[in-house]
């Protein structure tokens, strides 16, 4: 006789797979997972959107000055406009140029 894993029921729980988050095809059509965002306004009876300050977010930012991480972008890189050739930016001969050049690949 054949039985699913039975790592799979219990999932290290006593109820396993029963605890893991419902998804929309998992239910009827009253379902709404959202995205979490929330409002930030109000709708009018004239089709518009007003926005509540009491709702927005505000964003408290640190003072960064004296900060030694940087980010994570490289200063060696030369500014690449018009330098492509005929190819376009998405062509393949463009990006095999770009990458012998950087990896010293004849």
């Amino acid at each position: 006789m054949v039985a699913p894993t039975r790592a799979l029921l219990l999932g290290g729980t006593k109820h396993g797979i029963r605890r893991l988050r419902l998804t929309t095809k998992q239910v009827n059509g009253g379902y709404y997972k959202g995205t979490g965002s929330g409002s930030m306004g109000s709708h009018t009876k004239w089709g518009g959107y007003r926005l509540d300050p009491n709702k927005l977010r505000n964003y408290v930012v640190p003072d960064l000055t004296g900060f030694k991480l940087t980010p994570f972008v490289t200063k060696k890189l030369e500014p690449t406009k018009g330098k492509f050739g005929k190819g376009g930016p998405m062509s393949g001969e463009a990006y095999l140029e770009k990458w012998k050049e950087l990896n010293g690949v004849n």
